[in-house]
């Protein structure tokens, strides 16, 4: 009798134990120092900057859509040893409907220290990196477009990953950023701005 009412009392003990050790995250789950980082888990490492505008200051109108709309030069500093490609994510922070995503850009060479000015708009580069679609619905770079009023911010973020992804050309933000995770290892930003 006292060994069924010991059984009664500590059952459901035992299984409150399990769940709850069952339900916390596991070794798995967690972020892990080489391979669970999130995109801006990461220290800025990487100088990036452009010879055709300072950081913080305004974007030249050949690089908007009021003018030719291609993209700008870029260069940045040495990655870590580690790195095997990059990826360039530009967007507009202020535009009126949320972050408006002008370039996707990914898979450019571990080598690559600059990109020069007017990427061509393809869905795939001769040295094998790949655009995305941006927020106009289009391939590759869209230039600074923003309505009259006050001037809005461009970041151009790039980021060293450890890999080279597995994603199609044309893809979209969240499909790219997704595939990132877990795989960046610096990161580096450039902000220019542009009003009309």
């Amino acid at each position: 009798m006292a060994s069924h009412s010991f059984q009664r009392r500590t059952l459901p003990m035992v299984l409150s134990l399990f769940l709850l050790s069952s339900c916390g995250p596991r070794d798995e789950d967690r972020p892990s120092e080489q391979t669970g980082r999130g995109l801006e888990d990461v220290p800025m490492s990487l100088q990036l900057s452009s010879p055709a505008f300072p950081h913080g200051e305004a974007i030249p109108a050949k690089y908007t859509a009021d003018g030719a709309d291609v993209s700008p030069p870029l260069q940045w500093s040495d990655p870590p040893a580690e790195t095997r490609s990059f990826v360039l994510i530009c967007d507009d922070p202020d535009a009126p409907r949320g972050t408006w995503v002008h370039w996707l850009i990914w898979n450019i060479p571990a080598d690559a220290r600059r990109l020069p000015e007017g990427i061509p708009t393809k869905r795939e580069l001769p040295d094998g990196a790949r655009q995305g679609t941006n927020d106009f619905g289009r391939i590759g770079y869209g230039g600074p477009a923003p309505p009259p009023g006050k001037p809005h911010r461009y970041f151009f973020r790039l980021y060293a990953l450890d890999t080279v992804l597995d994603v199609p050309a044309g893809a979209r933000r969240p499909e790219l950023e997704q595939a990132m995770q877990g795989h960046v290892l610096a990161r580096g930003e450039l902000m220019g701005t542009y009003g009309r």
